[in-house]
């Protein structure tokens, strides 16, 4: 797993994927896959710091976008400029906006216009695919 953020894309073998992730990270990031609601360790967090994608280093998210959603999952108001992109989710038979992350491309979840000001926009996020570096 990448130690320091770069803007370069992070493009690895499945084989490499397995072996720099948890099984649950795996399902997760590249598997467009849901953890449990209520199950992750980052809900609590609430240190300043920087969220960060469990894939690549990429930083996604500042401590002071996260607010309190109701969800069951990590939720935040904007994430960091040029960190995310987003894409159509027709699985499910419905129809949302998937969060990936911007260099390594893993899922990290969906983004909701029901959020609060200033953005009106919930990026509800998987914690397994995030890890957190509190601040120095």
């Amino acid at each position: 797993m990448a130690d320091t953020p770069t803007t370069s894309p992070d493009i690895r073998s499945d084989a490499e994927w397995r072996s720099s992730l948890t099984p649950e990270q795996y399902r997760v990031l590249r598997e467009h896959g849901t953890e449990r609601a209520g199950t992750s360790c980052l809900l609590a967090e609430k240190r300043a710091g920087t969220f960060t994608c469990a894939g690549c280093g990429q930083p996604l998210f500042e401590q002071g976008t996260k607010f309190e959603s109701g969800t069951g999952w990590p939720s935040f108001f904007e994430p960091l400029a040029d960190a995310v992109e987003t894409t159509v989710d027709r699985s499910h038979w419905m129809v949302r906006t998937e969060v990936h992350c911007a260099r390594c491309k893993g899922h990290l979840g969906h983004v909701f216009d029901d959020g609060p000001a200033p953005t009106g926009l919930r990026y509800c996020m998987n914690g397994a695919a995030m890890n957190f570096e509190p601040a120095e």
